[in-house]
């Protein structure tokens, strides 16, 4: 089993936890992982990206060849379209549906939206809205977590232990809400 992963996004919104909590599952499940970050101006607003790999056996690098990825997961659906080129053909793109307006020149919406629906599988998720449902706003993250676990090699068991363990240290409430995001977001994606 192998599975390449793009994780994409703007700085603050999460991607590199989102990263970290799917690479945690894996270890539990006894998988081998590499994970490489790239990380752009995060605090004003700047892109960032990691390559994820998950294999059953030794992996080689921790890059993800362009258009060999199995799975790219966006915060931010025009990021989502910056990284096509590494998807495979048979890959799955899920992406938040909600625009991070951080550029003058921004295309239009539903020019945006097309192209991700141009994609033979494909998930658009009103990710604010169901972390808003949760209870936390700050929990879009989890929700894509969610959102992507139906296309990862992974249980959602696993995966929601794994959110268990980095919300620990904080208030009972905040995790509680990050479990109920996962969950609505992996609802949302079936």
């Amino acid at each position: 089993m192998k599975k390449d992963i793009i994780l994409a996004g703007v700085g603050g919104q999460g991607v590199l936890s989102i990263a970290a909590i799917i690479a945690q599952a894996a270890v539990r499940e006894g998988f081998k992982v590499r994970q490489s970050e790239v990380h752009g101006m995060a605090q004003r607003g700047g892109a960032v990206l990691a390559h994820l790999r998950i294999s059953s056996t030794a992996i080689a690098s921790d890059l993800v060849p362009r258009g060999r990825a199995d799975l790219i997961i966006a915060m931010e659906v025009l990021e989502s379209l910056r990284y096509a080129a590494w998807l495979a053909p048979s890959g799955a793109l899920v992406s938040a549906a909600e625009p991070f307006v951080n550029i003058d020149d921004y295309p239009d919406m539903e020019s945006v939206s097309a192209a991700v629906k141009s994609f033979p599988v494909f998930r658009l998720i009103e990710a604010s809205a169901l972390a808003r449902e949760a209870g936390t706003a700050r929990s879009v993250n989890m929700v894509m977590v969610g959102a992507a676990s139906p296309f990862l090699p992974l249980k959602p068991e696993t995966l929601e232990a794994a959110i268990a363990a980095m919300f620990a240290s904080k208030d009972a409430a905040i995790a509680d809400a990050n479990r109920k995001a996962f969950n609505l977001g992996r609802a949302a994606s079936k």
